[in-house]
């Protein structure tokens, strides 16, 4: 199939002033922060009710409500707070709460969804949907009815006043006509995956998709009746024979192709459309199997809401090798462009790009060239990527004065550089650029704001025993907030900061002038929309990697969260089961500050004494906990290749670093970024002595397998 090209051009209109990456204003007046927003949006912002994930069904995350402003956002306090399942913190919540007169709907990863006052905190009704535990990103709305998935593959229907059951659709099965299916070899999609994000409600349908990348699921976008359950229509990630795109599919590999789509998508009720982003192919970081652009993976697809018929699509990544899915909710917003106004789709990822497109016919809005990138024959890579005109919102390099410094020895590059057998560290990384948090359209701004991530990657395949270390053992993580100007594609301002707001840190805007956004540490900020400077903030108890939303209940305005934590990028965010709301002049204190994540890629294996490991480190070797001692033979591609690979000593202890003579390569150990020690090549029979004298933790690697990382605690 031929690939569209489109010539880069610029798109002119009122100067946007460009914010310090500080935070600080530029010189200029507050007017001129904006971007001048088109009055009278095709989507209505939320005002007392907050009714989906994402606000409305443009994704907007932006409310009208007005109470709370910049001026007395400091008085906000607890207006209640409930633990949903008991204080449990056994499981991370991903669930976007919705509003509708004056009630809160909710689901909790443990399979329980929730009714529960907005003004009181009181559970209403609490109905338990299954035992198989999945991410619950949030409920639907519409006929009286709540909307949600299950683990175990079912689409339930809920009464909105009881919680009682109407109706149950389960999916994911052999019987919805995947022609791919094939039990008997495995080879059936639907076996595989599972459904996922939130659900959407529009005229009568319900809109579910699904997950299971990783395994090889064929995605699948899924519309419902919404009075009975019955598949209206099923639109297929990755085509099937004489369906458009088949033939950018290698052989069969379109049966286990992957391009799912977990996340919620957009309606345009004028035009009939539904946009829906789609993920990776499979296998991730191995194209060799799969030559061709793999439609429709990577790709933000406009479908008719009502048949599922493809209108348009575009693909921000071809013959995906990066695992750069389509993981952000599309944003449609009106923005005017030399006085015209268009109306646009805003859509981007892990890239760091933002790519913005007319919604009746795809046309980029900014032009987008095709630019030649590097390139591996056994990948089968495509020789060209799309570039959008504007600019990224991260780098699209690593940087040695950020984050995203590399741990010495790998190989680096920066966007689309090719892999294979050598661990590669490129940035964005899968987690870096925006990752699956929410973005926000302001009505007040004009402003698109984003959270980000700035996270390595080092990629490999399996070919020769080789292992895909995914991201470098001992690497830092940072982030940030951006908000890009739509009408140009560029960054008005950033704010950079500690922690990565790349997963589940949604964003809300609001009339008054205040933006709202959580941190993988506990800790919900308030900021100003011109320029990202934090205005309050509150310890939730457990990691926020949900979206806030506001309602107003009697004229009083509310702002909500449920606070539970998240597996990702960081394995150690405080996990829970917090619902807040939060009014001016509320009365309940803070939680307590939990632990915070590390800020670095952490070796979470135990601890091996300097005793027990005789004051020496193996270099090649995996420690065998269960005798106490390095294994019995040389390896050259595990993560834990250093023995033991966690040493525990106290502050005076030398300790010797030995290749042993049955090793048949060289070996060594330096230290990482504290620049401690160096043991030098070390050939097989040769060790090197170091005696720590200062407390502190030193990360090393190998300088010839540098994925074999280990790690040194002086206490």
């Amino acid at each position: 199939m031929d690939r569209r090209s489109f010539l880069t051009s610029t798109a002119a209109g009122t100067a946007t002033t460009v914010t310090l990456l500080s935070g600080t204003p530029a010189q200029a007046g507050q007017d001129d922060t904006l971007a001048r927003p088109v009055p009278g949006q095709s989507h209505a912002a939320t005002g007392a009710d907050y009714p989906k994930a994402g606000g409305n069904l443009g994704n907007h995350s932006h409310s009208s409500l007005r109470k709370i402003t910049t001026g007395n956002v400091r008085r906000l306090g607890g207006a209640w707070h409930i633990n949903l399942e008991n204080g449990s913190t056994s499981s991370a919540q991903q669930c976007a709460v919705i509003a509708e007169k004056g009630v809160l709907y909710l689901a909790t990863t443990q399979q329980n969804v929730f009714a529960v006052d907005g003004r009181t905190g009181q559970v209403k009704w609490k109905t338990n949907v299954g035992t198989d535990t999945t991410n619950m990103r949030g409920l639907a709305l519409g006929e009286g009815l709540a909307f949600t998935i299950s683990g175990d593959n079912k689409v339930l229907a809920l009464d909105q006043r009881t919680g009682a059951v109407v109706w149950s659709r389960e999916l994911m099965v052999e019987d919805q006509g995947d022609p791919g299916c094939d039990p008997a070899s495995g080879q059936c999609g639907g076996s595989k995956g599972g459904l996922a994000g939130a659900a959407v409600y529009w005229d009568g349908l319900v809109y579910i998709g699904t997950q299971g990348s990783t395994a090889g699921a064929r995605g699948r976008a899924y519309a419902l009746d919404a009075r009975t359950g019955d598949v209206a229509w099923v639109f297929w990630g990755t085509p099937g024979p004489g369906e458009y795109g088949h033939d950018t599919w290698e052989g069969d590999t379109w049966k286990t192709g992957g391009a799912v789509c977990w996340i919620h998508p957009a309606v345009d009720p004028e035009l009939g459309l539904v946009y829906w982003t789609f993920g990776n192919p499979y296998p991730r970081t191995d194209g060799s199997t799969r030559g061709g652009d793999n439609l429709f993976a990577n790709c933000l697809v406009a479908m008719d809401a009502k048949t599922g018929q493809r209108r348009w699509h575009f693909q921000s990544v071809h013959h995906d090798i990066w695992d750069y899915d389509g993981v952000m909710s599309p944003v449609l917003a009106d923005i005017l462009i030399d006085g015209r106004k268009r109306k646009i789709v805003v859509y981007g990822s892990k890239t760091g790009m933002y790519y913005m497109l007319d919604r009746a016919t795809g046309t980029p809005v900014h032009g987008m060239e095709e630019r030649p990138v590097p390139q591996h024959a056994a990948q089968k890579t495509a020789p060209t990527q799309p570039f959008p005109g504007g600019e990224p919102f991260v780098e699209t390099e690593p940087r040695l004065d950020k984050a995203t410094r590399p741990v010495p020895f790998y190989p680096t590059g920066g966007l689309f550089e090719a892999h294979w057998d050598r661990a590669t560290i490129i940035f964005p990384g899968a987690g870096g650029g925006a990752d699956w948090s929410s973005p926000s359209f302001s009505h007040r701004t004009g402003l698109v704001y984003v959270g980000y991530g700035l996270i390595n990657s080092a990629y490999s395949n399996t070919h020769g025993g080789r292992v895909n270390t995914a991201r470098p053992l001992g690497e830092y993580f940072a982030g940030g907030l951006a908000a890009v100007d739509p009408r140009t594609n560029t960054v008005a301002w950033r704010q950079e900061g500690e922690w990565s707001l790349a997963h589940g840190n949604g964003v809300l805007s609001t009339a008054g002038g205040v933006l709202f956004q959580g941190r993988p540490d506990g800790v919900l900020t308030a900021l100003d929309d011109r320029d990202g400077g934090e205005l309050w903030s509150w310890q939730c108890g457990a990691g926020v990697n949900t979206n806030p939303l506001t309602y107003e209940i009697d004229g009083e305005q509310y702002v909500a969260v449920l606070a539970g934590g998240n597996g990702l990028p960081y394995p150690d965010i405080p996990r829970g089961d917090h619902l807040w709301a939060f009014k001016l002049g509320g009365t309940v204190k803070p939680a307590a500050a939990p632990t915070p994540p590390s800020k670095r890629n952490q070796i979470r294996t135990a601890a091996v004494t300097g005793d027990t490991a005789r004051h020496t480190v193996t270099l090649g070797r995996v420690w065998d906990s269960t005798r106490n001692a390095p294994g019995a033979t040389e390896n050259l591609v595990a993560q834990n290749a250093m023995a033991p690979q966690h040493l525990s000593i106290a502050r005076g202890t030398t300790v010797t670093f030995v290749n042993p003579a049955d090793n048949r390569s060289a070996h060594g150990a330096v230290s990482f970024f504290e620049a401690e020690f160096d043991t030098g090549l070390l050939m097989p029979g040769q060790s090197y002595a170091y005696t720590f004298d200062t407390p502190g933790e030193y990360f090393y690697n190998d300088p010839v397998t540098p994925q074999n990382t280990g790690k040194i605690v002086v206490k």
